[in-house]
């Protein structure tokens, strides 16, 4: 008859508290979250064609044979 009974448990130990605003770790995260995103931001100057791509003529030259 007690093959059907299940044991008793004890309850399991409460979460860890979240990190806090103050805790060194989230400071570092935010400081490099606000690198990268300055980093992110500098790429934006150098891209020179919008999304159409260069849209005026290529310069391109015509094949000359030597000594002509």
């Amino acid at each position: 008859m007690g093959a059907f009974l299940s044991p008793k448990t004890s309850a399991p130990p409460p979460p860890p508290l979240p990190p806090t605003r103050d805790d060194a770790a989230v400071r570092q995260a935010a400081l490099e979250e606000r690198r990268r995103r300055s980093l992110a931001a500098g790429r934006a100057s150098t891209i020179r064609t919008g999304g159409q791509g260069v849209t005026g003529s290529a310069p391109v030259k015509t094949k000359e044979l030597l000594g002509e």
